[in-house]
C-alpha cells in the first residue's frame, strides 16, 4: 500500500475552483432563476459604484501590466466605456424585460402568444489581455442585466489588474453570482470545458475554434469576438489629411493593440505620398516625436507580443517591403515601439495575412473602388470596416458591397462604444452579438408562450381526420393540389 500522502499543486487547486464555483452558481441560480428587475438594478449600480470607486486603482494596475498605460488611455477606453454600458442597461433594463406580445396565426385567432425572455443561467466570459476590464464587463453586464451568473476568465498577461478586479467584485458579489478566474488556471480548457449555459470568448480565430470546439461538447451556445485585419478605406473625395488623422489614432491608441484598430490603409495611388505624410506628422504631434517614455504612449504588453511584432516587420521587410518608423526606435529593454508604416507590401506577406494587434500599418495603393472592393472581398470578413468618403452614394454602394462586423463611416472604433447598437463580428471576425439590447436577448433564452383560451375549438383537428371543418381549412390555407399530379387524395 503506497501511504504517499497526497499533495495538491496549484494547477489542480485553481482546476477545482473553477468546477466549484460552477457547481454554487448553478445551484444558486436553480434556487433563484428568475431574478426581478429591482434585484437586476441593485446588482448593476452596485458593479457602477464599484468602478467609479476603483477607478484610479485600477488605472495604476493595468499601467503595471503593459509596462506603461497612460492613465487617462485606460479610464477613457476600459472604464469609460464600461459606465456607458453599465449606465444604458440600467436605463433601458425594464424595458427589455418586458414580454414581448405576438401575433397568433389565423387558424388560432383569438388565443395568445409572448415571447418571455429567460435567464440562461451560468454564463463564462473569457477575456483578453488589451483591454481586460471593458471586455470583461461588457459580456458581465449583458449577462447580469439578462439575470444571470457569471464566471470571469481573466488573461494570464495582466495579474495585477486581475488581482484588483477580483477584489473589487468581491466586495459586492458572492462568488455564487460573480467570480473571477486568473492566471493561476494555467489551461485554459479547464475553464471553457465546463458546462456553461453560455460563453462568451474575446481572442484571436485560432483560440475562437479551440473554444468553439470544447463548447460543443455540452453543446453550449458561444459568442465569439475574434477580430481580423480591419481595413480603412480612403477615397478620393475625402481629404487625406483628416484621414491620416483619423487613422493614425486608431494605429497609436493603446499601441494598436485592438481589436478593431485599422489593420491597413487602401488609399488612391496617387495619394499615397500625402498619406504617409500625414500619418508621420499626426502621429510627432500626437507623441512629440518620441515615444521612449512617452507618458501618453502604451508600450507592447510583454516580450512575446513585442517579438511577435518584430517577426512581422522582419518578413516584411525581407520580402522588399519598405518600412518607415513614425519616431526614434526602441532600445534596450523598452517595448515602446513607434508606428511603423509598411508600403510596397504583397500578398504574400504576413502584414498582409496575420492581424497585426500593434502600432504597423501597412498602405495599400489602389486604382479603382471596384479594385479596393474586390480587395476587401477577397480576404476574411473582418471585425470592422472604415469609410472614410464624403459621397453618400458611394458609402452606400460599399457597405451593400461588403461584410463587416461594423463600420465608422469617416472615423475608427466609435460604433463599439455606442451601446444602444450590438457589437460582434461576422465569418472568421466571430459570431453573436453583445451590448445593448441585443446581449440582453443573446443572453437571455427567448421562450415563446402560447396560451389557448377555454373554449377555442381546438379538438376540430383531432382524429379521425378528413371532417368537413378540416378539409374546408386545409383547402383555406393550402388552396387546390394539382390533380395532374397524380398523387393520392386519400386523407
Amino acid at each position: 500500500m503506497d501511504n504517499t500522502p497526497f499533495h495538491s499543486t496549484p494547477e489542480l487547486a485553481a482546476t477545482d475552483r473553477v468546477a466549484r464555483i460552477f457547481a454554487s452558481q448553478r445551484s444558486a441560480f436553480l434556487a433563484d432563476p428568475l431574478p426581478s428587475a429591482g434585484v437586476r438594478l441593485s446588482r448593476l449600480k452596485a458593479l457602477k459604484a464599484q468602478l467609479s470607486r476603483y477607478q484610479d486603482v485600477l488605472a495604476d494596475a493595468m499601467s503595471r501590466d503593459f509596462g506603461h498605460r497612460s492613465h487617462a488611455e485606460s479610464k477613457m477606453l476600459d472604464l469609460l466605456g464600461s459606465m456607458m454600458e453599465l449606465n444604458h442597461a440600467v436605463a433601458h433594463l425594464k424595458r427589455w424585460m418586458k414580454p414581448s406580445r405576438r401575433s397568433t396565426e389565423l387558424l388560432f385567432l383569438s388565443n395568445s402568444v409572448k415571447v418571455m425572455y429567460q435567464p440562461k443561467g451560468v454564463v463564462g466570459v473569457v477575456t483578453p489581455w488589451n483591454f481586460p476590464i471593458y471586455l470583461a464587463l461588457g459580456p458581465a453586464v449583458a449577462a447580469l442585466a439578462a439575470g444571470n451568473r457569471v464566471m470571469i476568465k481573466m488573461p494570464e498577461a495582466t495579474p495585477a489588474t486581475n488581482a484588483v478586479f477580483r477584489t473589487m467584485l468581491a466586495e459586492v458579489f458572492a462568488e455564487d453570482l460573480v467570480a473571477v478566474v486568473g492566471a493561476e488556471l494555467l489551461d485554459p480548457g479547464v475553464f471553457t470545458s465546463q458546462p456553461f449555459d453560455h460563453i462568451v470568448f474575446t481572442g484571436s480565430p485560432g483560440v475562437g475554434k479551440i473554444v468553439m470546439r470544447q463548447a460543443a461538447e455540452n453543446l453550449t451556445p458561444v459568442t465569439l469576438e475574434l477580430g481580423g485585419k480591419s481595413p480603412a478605406l480612403v477615397t478620393r473625395n475625402y481629404p487625406v489629411a483628416d484621414a491620416a488623422r483619423r487613422i493614425t489614432h486608431g494605429k497609436s491608441t493603446n499601441a494598436g493593440q485592438i481589436c478593431v484598430a485599422p489593420d491597413y490603409a487602401l488609399v488612391p495611388r496617387e495619394r499615397v505620398g500625402e498619406f504617409i505624410v500625414g500619418v508621420r506628422q499626426t502621429f510627432e504631434q500626437f507623441f512629440d516625436n518620441n515615444t521612449a517614455g512617452n507618458p501618453d504612449y502604451t508600450s507592447i504588453v510583454d516580450e512575446r507580443q513585442y517579438k511577435r511584432i518584430q517577426r512581422l516587420l522582419d518578413d516584411a521587410r525581407s520580402k522588399g517591403a519598405r518600412i518607415e518608423s513614425c519616431g526614434p526606435m526602441p532600445v534596450g529593454n523598452e517595448r515602446t515601439l513607434p508606428l511603423q508604416i509598411v508600403t510596397d507590401v504583397t500578398p504574400d506577406m504576413l502584414v498582409m495575412t496575420e492581424e497585426l494587434f500593434g502600432p504597423i500599418l501597412p498602405v495599400v495603393p489602389y486604382d479603382t473602388m471596384d479594385e479596393a472592393i474586390g480587395f476587401i472581398n477577397e480576404r476574411a470578413r473582418p471585425l470592422a470596416l472604415y469609410c472614410f468618403s464624403r459621397d453618400r452614394a458611394e458609402r452606400d454602394d460599399l457597405l451593400s458591397r461588403t461584410h463587416s462586423g461594423g463600420v465608422s463611416v469617416n472615423d475608427w472604433g466609435w460604433h463599439v462604444v455606442n451601446h444602444d447598437a450590438p457589437f460582434g463580428g461576422i465569418g472568421n471576425s466571430g459570431m453573436g452579438n453583445y451590448h445593448g439590447e441585443e446581449g440582453f436577448r443573446e443572453l437571455s433564452h427567448a421562450k415563446t408562450v402560447f396560451k389557448r383560451h377555454r373554449f377555442f375549438p381546438i379538438d376540430l383537428f383531432y382524429p379521425p381526420y378528413g371532417t368537413v371543418i378540416q378539409r374546408m381549412a386545409l383547402q383555406f390555407f393550402l388552396g387546390r393540389p394539382d390533380p395532374a399530379l397524380g398523387a393520392s387524395n386519400k386523407h
